[in-house]
């Protein structure tokens, strides 16, 4: 049989025959590449613009997703002494927004570094693990696996629209 062409950026596709584990890290890395390939190449004026009525912007997407990617596995998985997990509107409001001197290039490489960690304490383990959650109980490994591919996904469409609208460029790869 022929070996067929995969465009290696589709982990999810080469996972296609993968355990539980291995399809929910695909598609969670896949949205947090598409995140990533959103931004690339833009100025840090260009990530900071406001395109649409909210204060989202391309670079506060990606500080939000790092907030989001450290509270979901370091906070409630590896809590540190003080970690909480924010539960407010407000908390939700600040995470999109840009602080004084932060580039885009350190929030990628905070983004980079965090999802790293997420990987790390994720592969701790097994998907069944359970961990309370301040709003919900309890929540598994597995649920916020796939409640980071629903806010991932849905984050990398915002990014997607944005950078159309910044200087016309579309696709997820």
């Amino acid at each position: 049989m022929a070996e067929i062409a995969i465009d290696p950026t589709l982990g999810p596709v080469r996972a296609r025959t993968g355990d539980e584990r291995a399809v929910l890290g695909a598609f969670l890395d896949l949205h947090r590449a598409v995140v990533l390939r959103k931004v690339r190449d833009l100025t840090d004026a260009d990530a900071a613009r406001r395109l649409v009525p909210s204060a989202t912007t391309l670079a506060g997407l990606v500080k939000h997703l790092t907030i989001v990617e450290r509270n979901w596995f370091q906070v409630l998985l590896d809590p540190a002494p003080g970690d909480r997990f924010p539960t407010s509107e407000e908390d939700a409001a600040a995470s999109f927004a840009l602080s004084e001197g932060e580039t885009l290039a350190d929030l990628v490489t905070a983004y980079e570094a965090q999802c790293a960690r997420s990987r790390e304490l994720a592969a701790r383990f097994p998907l069944d693990h359970v961990v309370g959650q301040p709003q919900l109980g309890e929540v598994s490994l597995r649920w916020i696996l796939v409640h980071l591919i629903e806010e991932t996904a849905r984050h990398a469409g915002h990014a997607d629209i944005l950078r159309e609208l910044t200087d016309g460029e579309t696709g997820a790869v």
